[in-house]
């Protein structure tokens, strides 16, 4: 058995494992953690640059990825702690945006400012235990290539955004959204997707 497993199996050394790592109570790694492991750990593209004001909640027991050339703007916050986080080549992360593993962002993908994008749900429907005391529920995020997610938007856990599409201002993604589309609303529905016969975006 790995060491990984031999942690996972063992709630009391798992606990102790991971007050090491994170105060109790937070998000945040320890100093010690993103000074000394993360580094060595996780991988940043050439070219790649994250501004000095993004928090970074990103542990060494899930994958962070920043491909080569990509930004994550100021007043960000990302977190790997449920879950990897994965930014491809050529992508900005815009300023004030909060991203939540377990997320796939694609190759020249643009995030506006302050867009939501969590994998990470909580379980409520126990009415006898505290929300915060039920399980942690998540479901991977994938934004495939060449999107543009505008302002304010909101993704939510299990929703995959198709190539080179766009999510308008405001909008709220609650189910797939296929290549090539415009979606708009709160739910996000299509509004237009692009022909390839007639070479033109139409409305639905």
């Amino acid at each position: 058995m790995s060491l990984k497993d031999t942690i996972k199996n063992n709630p009391t050394l798992k606990n102790l494992v991971h007050w090491m790592l994170v105060p109790s109570g937070e998000a945040r790694p320890r100093i010690w953690v993103r000074l000394l492991v993360n580094p060595f750990i996780h991988k940043k593209g050439a070219g790649s640059t994250i501004r000095w004001s993004t928090r970074m909640d990103v542990l060494p027991f899930n994958q962070f990825q920043l491909g080569a050339n990509s930004t994550i703007e100021d007043f960000s916050t990302v977190n790997n702690g449920v879950g990897d986080v994965i930014i491809g080549n050529n992508s900005l992360i815009g300023m004030g945006n909060t991203i939540i593993g377990p997320i796939q962002i694609g190759n020249n993908v643009i995030f506006a400012q302050n867009i939501v994008a969590s994998a990470l749900n909580h379980e409520y429907r126990d009415p006898n235990q505290p929300i915060q005391s039920q399980p942690i529920l998540k479901s991977l995020i994938v934004v495939e290539d060449d999107c543009w997610i505008a302002a304010n938007a909101v993704i939510t856990a299990g929703v995959r955004i198709g190539k080179h599409s766009v999510i308008a201002a405001g909008a709220v993604v609650t189910k797939d959204i296929p290549p090539y589309s415009v979606a708009v609303g709160n739910p996000a529905k299509v509004l237009k997707q692009y022909n390839f016969e007639t070479k033109d975006w139409e409305r639905v």
